[in-house]
């Protein structure tokens, strides 16, 4: 499997990530998910995505269990994780309502919690989950430096910034941003058309993709929407001999010129193993504009 460095001076990741925002779905005991970890790896996945969040706050310390029983894979693998976000769910009993804090304090309290979560020394890459009306990009930059100072946290970024608030908090930064963290998929595909890929390709940088496959409705959902695309998927997949039309879509994400690093979600190892079959399909340009046309309804302007 390729490894892209997602910026100049970022970390390099394996081209396609491990997803673990429903690890606690899986229903897996420590040693099944150690397994399913080390399955990851002899496929060329490194690369683990994590938040806080995850599970109510449960899935970082669910996989810290099985990194326990093997913790020399710690230096096979690339752990990232998120914050920023505070659920009613949290440890401590004063969230009344899901809300945002990007506070200093707030930000390296989760980055080090995320460390005892995971039984890390440190995490490869810490991400801001979401942007945060109120936040204070100097606080930021501030929770940024002390934790990378500290040797706690390698390489910063973000997840779900817009342009301008990418540039925003660029500005305070004296190294540069190693990556944006993005909904891109036929189902949702505000980022082709917002700027936030057109910015990723400017600067080099190799966006990481979430939900790929629209949180399986390609597969399930019965709107109009979704009719469209799962015809005109299973049609390419035909004419390509996919296995699924998952591997069209992950195709269909690789063929974008800001070179994102796609997020498997499953819990799966067999669905894993067709989704990375994607890496060796190549789409026409006619066959990529169907599946936007089928996603918009319209043909190109």
């Amino acid at each position: 499997m390729k490894r892209i460095k997602t910026e100049a001076n970022g970390p390099e990741f394996s081209q396609f990530i491990a997803g673990y925002w429903r690890l606690m779905d899986w229903n897996m005991t420590p040693q099944e998910r150690l397994t399913f970890l080390k399955q990851h790896l002899e496929l060329g996945i490194t690369t683990c995505d994590h938040a806080d969040i995850y599970g109510n706050y449960e899935c970082e310390s669910a996989f810290g269990e099985a990194l326990k029983l093997e913790p020399s894979l710690r230096d096979s693998i690339e752990l990232v994780s998120k914050c920023g976000i505070r659920l009613p769910s949290a440890p401590s009993n004063d969230v009344t309502l899901p809300h945002y804090n990007t506070t200093t304090d707030y930000i390296v309290a989760q980055a080090e919690q995320s460390l005892k979560n995971l039984r890390t020394d440190h995490l490869d890459l810490l991400l801001v989950h979401r942007p945060d009306p109120l936040m204070n990009v100097d606080d930021i930059a501030e929770a940024f430096n002390l934790l990378k100072q500290d040797g706690k946290v390698k390489h910063v970024g973000v997840s779900n910034f817009t342009t301008s608030q990418f540039d925003l908090l660029q500005s305070r930064l004296d190294y540069p941003l190693a990556t944006n963290q993005l909904e891109i998929s036929p189902v949702n595909m505000t980022t082709l058309h917002d700027g936030s890929l057109d910015q990723m390709q400017q600067h080099r940088i190799a966006p990481m993709a979430w939900s790929c496959l629209g949180g399986g409705s390609l597969f399930s959902g019965q709107d109009e929407k979704s009719k469209r695309l799962r015809a005109e998927l299973e049609s390419i997949a035909a004419e390509v001999g996919a296995d699924g039309i998952d591997q069209i879509v992950y195709a269909w994400i690789l063929a974008l010129p800001s070179n994102p690093l796609p997020i498997i979600g499953s819990g799966k190892i067999e669905r894993v193993r067709q989704a990375l079959r994607s890496a060796d399909i190549t789409l026409t340009r006619q066959q990529w504009f169907r599946i936007w046309v089928a996603s918009n309804g319209h043909n190109v302007p």
